[in-house]
Formats: C-alpha cells, structure tokens, sequence
C-alpha cells in the first residue's frame, strides 16, 4: 500500500525548491532591464564622472564610468546574481551590497563574485560636456 507524503514534506521540498531557485544566477537574463533610460537622452554630464570611478544613474538603470581621463563607459546597473540594482562605485569596481558582487569599472567584469556574468555594456556618445545613450 502506498502513502501519500506527509503535508510536512510537501512543504519541506517546496520551500528547498524555492529557496534554491532564488540563490542561483538569473540564468538566461541578460541582467539588462527593460526599463530605464531611452535612446538619445542625456545621462549625465562628463563632469559628473569622477575619473578612475563612476555614477549609478538609478532612475536611469545604467552605471556610467570613466575609467581614465576622457574614456567613458556605461553598464546596466542590474546586478546579473539575483537583479539587485548596484549601490556605487568605489575603488575601481561598480559593487552591488545586496551579496557583495564586485564588477570592474573598464569593461564590466565580474572583480568578485557571487555574480558569474559581467554587466551588460550600454552604448553612449560623448558629444562635448553630455554622455548620451546611444
């Protein structure tokens, strides 16, 4: 005779399942939003962008970097481990404090894990003193 399984375990293997879906990567997310800032628009003024750092443009969903002088970047500023949205810039890396991923600031790389993809690039235009989502 068979048993059906106790509502203990049901709920048991249940909550594992659900705790284990939200620690993995996002898997086939590009961690890029599909909100934020529209082609074309100004994102920030080159003046804005500490050199060797940068700015989260929060409303924006894109981190804006300018890792030397007169070379600007930009990268989601969606977090590819669990979508966090990052928190700052600081000493060379773009950090997100919901669990500690560190990407760098020139090429949007994983510096520290738990995150295993690099931010997704957004293309800009420098035009003068404005960068511009391309």
């Amino acid at each position: 005779m068979t048993h059906p399984p106790a509502r203990r375990t049901v709920l048991l293997a249940t909550g594992a399942a659900a705790l284990l879906a939200g620690c993995g990567d996002s898997g086939g997310s590009s961690g890029e939003a599909s909100a934020g800032a529209s082609p074309g628009r100004e994102l920030a003024k080159t003046s804005d962008v500490p050199v060797g750092g940068g700015v989260v443009l929060r409303d924006e969903q894109v981190v804006v970097t300018q890792p030397e002088e007169g070379e600007f970047r930009a990268f989601s500023a969606i977090c590819t481990h669990q979508r966090c949205p990052v928190a700052g810039v600081e000493a060379g890396t773009i950090d997100c404090t919901c669990h500690g991923s560190r990407f760098r600031i020139t090429d949007g790389s994983v510096a520290s894990p738990p995150a295993t993809r690099a931010l997704p690039e957004r293309k800009i235009t420098v035009e003068g003193n404005s960068i511009r989502l391309a």
